[in-house]
């Protein structure tokens, strides 16, 4: 399931790459860090059972609705990333919630911010629907950076 995953969000444009350089620049000034590293600490995280599911989920909900096989009110409520809906940001918090507050908080930097990847993926320019994989990304990378901060306050 790993490698699917992995898979998954390479066709929707997201590379470990992506991930690992917006954890390079939000953890190397806290920690000695290096591109490796902070790739090594995503992989990590994305070899957690419950972070594939809500990768496969939300994926999933988010292709089903560019398919328009959703019902309305929610297809266009998905389609437009309606920012009172807050069920993509709930099941991305379920990778965050793995790793502790270190993970939320930079969760909701990630999520307002929108750097890197995470602007393209909210851009509505691509003609996909990425409702759930921008939330799905940004806890990937919150995740790794809390993997880091954990790490180095036990070998300090």
């Amino acid at each position: 399931m790993h490698d699917l995953v992995i898979s998954m969000l390479q066709q929707r444009g997201v590379s470990l790459s992506d991930m690992a350089v917006l954890v390079l620049e939000m953890q190397q000034k806290y920690v000695p860090l290096n591109y490796d590293i902070a790739l090594e600490h995503v992989k990590k995280v994305l070899e957690k059972r419950e972070v594939q599911n809500a990768i496969l989920t939300g994926i999933a909900i988010d292709q089903a609705a560019e398919a328009d096989l959703i019902d309305e009110p929610l297809l266009s409520i998905l389609k437009n990333d309606d920012a009172l809906y807050g069920i993509d940001e709930i099941l991305a918090l379920s990778i965050t919630n793995i790793y502790g507050t270190i993970g939320l908080t930079n969760f909701g930097y990630l999520d307002k911010a929108k750097p890197g990847i995470l602007a393209e993926l909210n851009s509505k320019t691509s003609g996909k629907v990425n409702t759930f994989l921008d939330d799905i990304v940004a806890a990937i990378i919150a995740a790794a950076c809390s993997r880091i901060a954990h790490s180095y306050e036990s070998n300090a």
